[in-house]
């Protein structure tokens, strides 16, 4: 059984507790036009271009079999739609300007990287995360992967955005120990809208993993400028948090580190370029912590 991923980052500290390795998973059925990972939404392999790298030697508009790659106005452009991502380019490109996202790899090639920091996670009551893009989306492989991890003892964490079929949960939750469950916004119509989510499955999701006891639960909540910043959202949102008898949530500042990559990947950035502070935060979690819950900034 193969993964399609793009990235293991070893040594995180923002996906759960301790020292952890963090899986991103590739694919998502949501589309937020905040993103910071845009090279997730898509399951499908995709070609990187880094403007910043290219010298317009023209290697790659020579060399592609398929025509995908031209030269306008002195400017490396990609017809998409033509390209193969037969990888081609990437290799006769100098520079490391062209590149390929996401790659299949074996449970046995990702839990070999995954191991190697075994004595790390047991020091710093870390362990291991699995993201995305929405990991749930591949949950059969990653029913594997975790049950490889779990018997070794080390901890394991799952971030959701809690829109997939509810299958996908009654297979895993035998093997996490804790959930970072997003929830976005309490409007169902404005989260359709605007992610294209299912705000009654998510919340059956959430339903039902709260009346499972083997796992801790925390809701992360990405705050979000003319989107879900607003007092009368947030108190919604610690609300659902008190109904299910979750004590911790994690507010996540909206920010734009990954804006650079739209222009990589041919796609097109849609919000406003000026992030959020941790301060700009401190009223939700003054508020939070009133209704009697632990309230965070950042995972």
């Amino acid at each position: 059984m193969n993964a399609t991923i793009f990235n293991i980052e070893r040594f995180a500290i923002h996906d759960g507790p301790g020292i952890r390795t963090t899986v991103f998973f590739k694919g998502c059925p949501l589309r937020c036009p905040w993103c910071a990972n845009p090279e997730s939404q898509k399951a499908a392999r995709q070609l990187q271009h880094q403007s910043n790298k290219c010298s317009t030697c023209q290697s790659c508009v020579r060399n592609c079999p398929n025509g995908a790659i031209l030269c306008k106005e002195g400017r490396i452009a990609i017809n998409r739609e033509a390209c193969k991502k037969c990888e081609v380019c990437v290799k006769v490109c100098p520079n490391g300007a062209l590149s390929i996202v996401g790659q299949e790899q074996s449970i046995e090639e990702i839990y070999e990287v995954l191991i190697r920091d075994k004595d790390y996670y047991e020091a710093s009551g870390g362990g291991i995360t699995l993201s995305g893009g929405e990991v749930m989306l591949q949950w059969k492989v990653a029913k594997e992967l975790l049950r490889k991890v779990k018997a070794e003892g080390i901890h394991t964490a799952v971030e959701t955005c809690g829109d997939v079929p509810i299958e996908a949960f009654e297979e895993l939750t035998g093997y996490v120990d804790l959930f970072l469950f997003d929830i976005k916004h309490m409007d169902a119509e404005k989260l359709r809208n605007v992610t294209g989510g299912s705000l009654e499955r998510i919340l059956q999701n959430l339903s039902y993993l709260t009346k499972q006891k083997e796992h801790q639960m925390i809701i992360r909540v990405p705050v979000i400028p003319e989107f879900n910043d607003d007092a009368a959202v947030m108190t919604q949102i610690f609300e659902l948090a008190q109904r299910f008898g979750i004590p911790e949530v994690h507010l996540l500042p909206y920010h734009t580190l990954g804006i650079h990559k739209y222009e990589q990947l041919g796609m097109t950035y849609q919000m406003k370029e000026q992030g959020m502070t941790k301060e700009e935060l401190q009223p939700y979690v003054r508020m939070g912590e009133q209704m009697g819950l632990s309230v965070g900034i950042g995972g």
